[in-house]
């Protein structure tokens, strides 16, 4: 009895225990609701690798854009800016006794850059012209001899002395031409001793002064020649392909934002080559390379100027960004109808 007595109540515990216990629906096994502060740290994971891959997509369509341009309009920085000098050497010499110009003036084409003493030169043409007219004199007065010795009869004068006059007149005759030619020279050589500019541009480094020397064939002064501007676009042999005479061509200053336009003119055909030199036993000199580098070369492209924008100046020597851009339609039929019309030889360029 008493150890039934004794269970009793445990068992009445066990059932109360149970009774109190919460009852787990199927519902209970499922994760719990996501809060609003679940969602907040989700969608913050998610935005920067969205943000990630639209960057990385955005920089491949720009590396790709920018490749295809790169491929498809060639460029180059390494462009420079070029123009024909002409130097001018005295072709008489003397002492200068003006300058009318000074240093980066511009000229037109006739104007006086400088002027030689004329004084010995203007002698010379005194002298020359009373040569020529004593010589005149002498060649009519034998001219007269000759021609009374031919109209006398063989028995006044000898067929020797009449031959003799004949002959006198002809020296004479010739010392006469001879005195007019070096009349002319004289003449020359005294218009020579005022320079003009035979171009229209600027005078450049100026360095003669009055009082100079002046010696025959020494370089004393130099004028840009203003209509022949250029520019040399050294383009990489890989570019070539894409580059045809008559291509429109933007050339960008590295000092200035305005854009010089002009066209392709022509493309070289050779450039120098370290190998193949012969050394002093006659043999070729090639030098060794490295066989998985290959470097492309660059090959002078002219471009001509077309049009340069007010307030820019233009200098040679300027450094330049060269792009080339394919022909329009229009362009391409014009250039193809002049090259059917004037057929040039290949060969020629």
């Amino acid at each position: 009895m008493a150890d039934v007595e004794s269970k009793a109540p445990d068992t009445e515990v066990e059932s109360r225990a149970k009774d109190a216990a919460p009852v787990r629906s199927a519902d209970d096994d499922l994760p719990p609701p996501l809060t609003v502060r679940g969602r907040s740290k989700s969608r913050a994971r998610i935005v920067p690798v969205l943000i990630t891959l639209g960057t990385v997509l955005v920089a491949g369509m720009f590396g790709w854009a920018m490749w295809n341009t790169y491929m498809g309009t060639p460029w180059t920085r390494d462009g420079t800016v070029r123009v024909y000098v002409t130097t001018i050497a005295p072709e008489v010499a003397g002492r200068i006794v003006e300058i009318p110009v000074v240093d980066n003036q511009f000229v037109h084409k006739g104007d006086v850059l400088l002027r030689i003493d004329p004084t010995n030169y203007q002698i010379a043409v005194t002298l020359a012209d009373a040569e020529v007219q004593r010589t005149k004199a002498a060649a009519d007065n034998a001219e007269r001899e000759a021609k009374r010795r031919e109209e006398l009869t063989s028995i006044a004068v000898t067929e020797e002395e009449r031959q003799t006059f004949e002959s006198n007149a002809v020296v004479a005759r010739a010392q006469y031409q001879q005195a007019q030619a070096n009349l002319r020279q004289a003449q020359v050589n005294l218009d020579r001793t005022q320079i003009h500019s035979p171009v229209n541009g600027w005078v450049t480094n100026l360095l003669a002064e009055v009082g100079d020397y002046a010696t025959i064939g020494q370089n004393r002064i130099s004028v840009i020649d203003a209509d022949s501007f250029w520019v040399d676009a050294y383009f990489e042999e890989t570019h070539l392909q894409a580059i045809r005479e008559g291509d429109p061509a933007n050339v960008k200053l590295m000092g200035y934002p305005q854009i010089v336009t002009g066209h392709v003119a022509s493309i070289a055909h050779g450039i120098t080559t370290p190998n193949a030199k012969p050394d002093e036993t006659g043999l070729a000199s090639v030098n060794p390379i490295f066989t998985w580098v290959r470097l492309a070369q660059r090959v002078p492209v002219r471009i001509r100027i077309d049009h340069v924008p007010d307030g820019l100046h233009l200098a040679a020597g300027m450094t330049a960004t060269v792009e080339v851009g394919p022909k329009s339609a229009g362009q391409q039929i014009d250039a193809g109808n002049s090259a059917n019309q004037t057929s040039p030889n290949p060969a020629a360029h």
